[in-house]
């Protein structure tokens, strides 16, 4: 029996959405780092010549400013060299709690969700991508966020080393994911359905699942249902 001619392979499909990312990758990474590079050297100017007249708190959002932008800068070389198909990861010894709760702090900050809050005492330190694995983390309690039930979001995080890997559990209390959804959320370019919301680019979960794999990991969703849902993250020790 003959193949429907009309319909392109599934194999196709799936390697053309995989350049679309890496070419939307490249693209925007490529587009950001002249702006990035700007900020952080404007900054550092501003710190050099305004460091005796300013007061504390003005001098700590300079230097907050130059190490975001030299963070973002980091992170876009890595995406760039992701979607060339080489991934430049720069591993290094990372305060997951410390991360964790930073990354938190500036998406409660940005998407004001009042009486949100996060579980995650006790989180060890992980040698990894803090650029990275930075942005999974971002893109899971973003979901957490944006997709959240009617109590107030409440997110928890932990982890654990079994051989020679941690395992890093993160929890919501959001609405769950619809069980027809479920073998869809890492496909590129697929968001799911929220009425009253506005829809990303549908990469996030994607790219994250790209991030750690690169990282040596994976991610995959290990509990949903009205109650929330689950992701768990593998990531090797060493």
């Amino acid at each position: 029996m003959s193949s429907d001619p009309t319909r392109p392979p599934e194999s196709n499909s799936a390697s053309d959405s995989e350049k679309r990312i890496k070419r939307f990758l490249a693209t925007a990474s490529h587009d950001l780092q002249s702006p990035l590079r700007h900020i952080a050297m404007y900054a550092e100017l501003l710190l050099d010549d305004l460091e005796g007249t300013l007061d504390g708190e003005q001098l700590q959002s300079l230097r907050m400013i130059m190490e975001k932008a030299q963070t973002a800068q980091r992170l876009t070389k890595a995406l760039m060299s992701l979607a060339g198909g080489t991934p430049q990861v720069t591993p290094e010894e990372v305060d997951l709690q410390a991360l964790a709760e930073n990354v938190w702090g500036e998406l409660t900050d940005e998407t004001a969700v009042g009486e949100a809050t996060l579980e995650s005492d006790g989180l060890p330190s992980i040698r990894t991508d803090p650029a990275l694995f930075g942005l999974v983390l971002r893109h899971l309690l973003t979901n957490a966020l944006i997709y959240r039930g009617e109590a107030p979001p409440h997110v928890a995080i932990a982890a654990e080393r079994e051989g020679t890997d941690w395992f890093i559990r993160i929890s919501d209390n959001g609405a769950g994911i619809d069980p027809a959804y479920r073998e869809r959320i890492f496909e590129p370019f697929w968001k799911l359905p929220k009425p009253g919301t506005v829809q990303g680019a549908g990469l996030g979960l994607t790219t994250t699942r790209e991030f750690l794999a690169a990282l040596g990991g994976d991610i995959n969703l290990e509990h949903s249902d009205e109650g929330g849902s689950r992701f768990i993250i593998r990531l090797p020790i060493a």
